[in-house]
Order: structure tokens, then sequence, then C-alpha cells
């Protein structure tokens, strides 16, 4: 059963990474519908194990333009791939201030509330429903564009809200090219992911002894493979103006949990 639980894990992980039907809001869901003790919790291990694997198979599908970012970074030169690492920094800022001020607050809103969840599913519906909507464009990413996406993924740790539905379609409505705005917004959560990777390791609450090692091994392999698929499909489908389908179903999920509540 642990083996089961590790490729279930990992699926979802490197799923829900990329496509914008926001993870936190579904399992706020699940632990309402199915019980909170029947939804199997990963331990921090695992947690940072399918981080890990997520966040490799970012790099490997963005590996040409990291290559050109660390480049630039070295060589310190006012080169694109030197302010493109510029902006990615500054689109950190409001999520890690978000993370480090205000972490009592943020664990408060994990408590069930399935109203909430329920209404920003829909907003995210709307998001990705107008975004797709938006007419063909080559702008790039400015600095001011940076910070306005970064404020959105510091809004997204809301349950409900997806984190790469609402970076992609702040970029979008901003008149920023659809494929460079996926682009933008997955390469701007990997220093975050390692980030939290690093505080969770140092926390002190990890223990080895927790989950076996072919679970973690199995979990890291499905969250590595499907993330990679999961990146890939998702920048063709921002490409081709086909988030309508993930805004439905957003419009639709969101519905039927505002009707539960009420």
């Amino acid at each position: 059963m642990e083996l089961v639980n590790a490729i279930v894990l990992g699926i979802i992980q490197g799923l829900t990474e990329f496509l914008p039907v926001s993870s936190s809001g579904h399992l706020e869901i699940a632990k309402v519908i199915l019980g909170e003790k029947n939804v199997s919790e990963k331990s921090l291990l695992m947690t940072v194990v399918l981080h890990f694997a997520t966040a490799l198979a970012t790099i490997l599908v963005f590996r040409d333009d990291i290559k050109k970012i660390l480049l630039g970074l070295v060589q310190f030169k006012n080169n694109d791939a030197f302010k493109f690492s510029l902006k990615i920094v500054l689109s950190m800022i409001p999520a890690t201030f978000i993370g480090v001020f205000f972490n009592t607050e943020i664990e408060a809103l994990f408590v069930g509330n399935l109203a909430l969840v329920g209404a920003m599913l829909v907003l995210t519906g709307l998001l990705l429903f107008l975004s797709d909507k938006a007419k063909a464009s080559n702008k790039n990413v400015g600095y001011l564009d940076a910070i306005i996406i970064g404020i959105s993924q510091a809004i997204a740790i809301i349950p409900g809200i997806s984190r790469s539905g609402a970076t992609i379609s702040t970029s979008v409505l901003l008149g920023i090219d659809k494929e460079k705005s996926a682009k933008f917004s997955f390469l701007m959560v990997i220093p975050l992911i390692f980030g939290k990777m690093i505080k969770d390791s140092l926390s002190g609450e990890i223990f080895v002894t927790d989950t076996a090692f072919l679970s973690l091994l199995i979990g890291f392999l499905f969250a590595f493979f499907t993330g990679m698929l999961a990146c890939k499909w998702m920048i063709k489908l921002v490409k081709n103006s086909n988030l309508k389908y993930f805004a439905y179903y957003c419009f639709a999920v969101g519905s039927v949990v505002l009707c539960f509540t009420f």
C-alpha cells in the first residue's frame, strides 16, 4: 500500500506542479469529502523528494534557458541572460516575503475552509479564461512585469488558486508572449522550490526512517517523469490557447464546492 501511495503522490505532484488546477485546493476538498484522517499525509521527507523531482524536471525541460541565465550571472555582463536572471530574482520577492513574515496566517488558511477553495477555483477559472482570449504578442517580460507576476505567485498561496494558472494568466494579461509567459512561470518557481526544500531539510522534522527508500524512489520517478510531460504539455496548451478547458474544469469544481458549502 505504501508503494501505491508513493505512485499516486508522485503523479499528483508531477501534474499539479504545472497544470493550473490548484493542488492545495484539491487536497482541501479531499479532506472534507473523504475525511481528514482518510487522506494520506505524505511525510516531510517525501514532500522534499517530490519537490526535488519536479524541480529537476523543470531544469531538464528548460536546460538551455537555464544555461544562458547561469552564464550571464557568472560573466556578470549587461546582456539579456543577466537581465532575465534579475527579473527572476524580482519575481521571487513577494512570495518570499509572504512566506517568511506571514507563515502562521498562511497555515490558518488550510483549515478546511471549503467556501474559500470554491471561490478561488472560480477565480482561477476566470483568470485562465481571460488569458486564453488574449491576443498574441511578442512582448518580453519587463522588470515591473516580473514584480507583478511575483505578486500573483504570492497570492496563489491561497488554497484554490493555481500557482501556474495565476502567474501564466497574469503574464499573458500583461501582454507578454504566451510561450514566454509559460517559460517564465516555470523558471521563476525553481529557486523557491529549492529554498523550501532547504528550509524543510533544516527544520529538524525530517526523519529518514519515516518512509522506506523504495517508496521515496518510486515517488521521485513518477513525479519526475509526470512533471516533464506536464511541463511540456502545459507550454503547448498556453501557446495554442487551450487553457479554457482548465477554466471550465475550475468553474465546474468551484461551483459544485460552493453549492455544497451553502
